[in-house]
């Protein structure tokens, strides 16, 4: 039982270092596999949405669905097996996005009926989804949603700041439009849809005010709009330069030096690997008891 149990560890642990870490040669072997994979089953959707192309090779299009399937959910077993917090890893973002990564063609067993065939097809769909698999193999990538996740309640309250003002905005537009014959801005909704294009300065043209305050008040939303664009871009910023900071001001356990890059594994004095957090260690440390 214990030679069993040893075994086990053995085997978690080795499987960890080679899907969970890249810094082995069979780890950065099984990313570069993985990669392709992700790459050409996101082309063989884009491909076999184009209907003629898909009919000559509707059979060579399932076979490489089930291989890339397995793929995929032989990976996904794995990272459940071998990782330490199993729960939180498939309640996690990359968790979740490995999931639907295999469940497309699962799915569409469970709607066999003809009628039912449109809905596979949204179900097949999904799989381009599995470009934010790709997340997983970017310290960038992982630094970007660690910003966003840090700074989204400051992003959310911005965003309902900016409901309001859209609404509000496009309110005293039909007040100002609404009274004129022929009017785009005969309602509400349609004069939100309009705050909403020119606050955001894409500005279609399908709705124009023809009043000399409605323009004065269309021109005063363009000049705002270029002002709020910019605020969600500060905020997430300002929290992916602090997260850098963070990083660079680690100190090398073995050597003292720091300045590090963000996606830095190793000491680029000395060598030694880099664990710039508590939980890194802490990971560590209960990987596998």
């Amino acid at each position: 039982m214990t030679q069993k149990s040893n075994f086990n560890q053995k085997l978690k642990a080795k499987l960890y270092s080679i899907i969970f870490e890249s810094n082995t040669p069979a780890g950065k072997a099984f990313d570069i596999v993985l990669i392709i994979c992700i790459i050409l089953s996101i082309a063989l959707a884009i491909v076999e949405s184009m209907q003629g192309v898909s009919q000559k090779l509707q059979t060579t299009f399932i076979v490489l669905e089930f291989l890339f399937t397995g793929i995929f959910t032989l990976e996904y077993v794995l990272r459940i097996y071998c990782s330490p917090r199993p729960k939180q890893y498939i309640f996690s973002f990359f968790g979740v996005v490995d999931l639907l990564a295999t469940l497309p063609l699962y799915l569409a067993f469970f709607l066999p009926a003809a009628r039912y065939l449109f809905v596979i097809r949204a179900f097949r769909i999904i799989r381009v989804f599995r470009i934010f698999k790709l997340f997983n193999f970017w310290a960038e990538g992982e630094l970007l949603l660690t910003s966003i996740k840090r700074s989204g309640k400051k992003i959310i309250v911005f965003f309902m700041f900016v409901i309001i003002l859209v609404v509000s905005i496009g309110t005293l537009m039909y007040m100002i439009e609404g009274t004129q014959e022929n009017s785009a801005f005969n309602n509400i909704p349609n004069s939100i849809y309009w705050a909403c294009v020119t606050m955001t300065t894409v500005g279609y043209g399908d709705i124009t005010p023809a009043t000399a305050l409605g323009k004065f008040l269309s021109a005063f939303v363009m000049v705002i709009g270029y002002t709020i664009i910019a605020v969600p871009t500060g905020i997430v910023s300002v929290s992916m330069i602090k997260e850098q900071k963070k990083y660079a001001n680690y100190h090398c356990p073995n050597c003292g030096s720091k300045d590090h890059d963000v996606v830095a594994q190793f000491c680029h004095h000395c060598g030694t690997p880099l664990h710039p957090t508590e939980e890194a260690e802490e990971k560590k440390d209960v990987r596998f008891e």
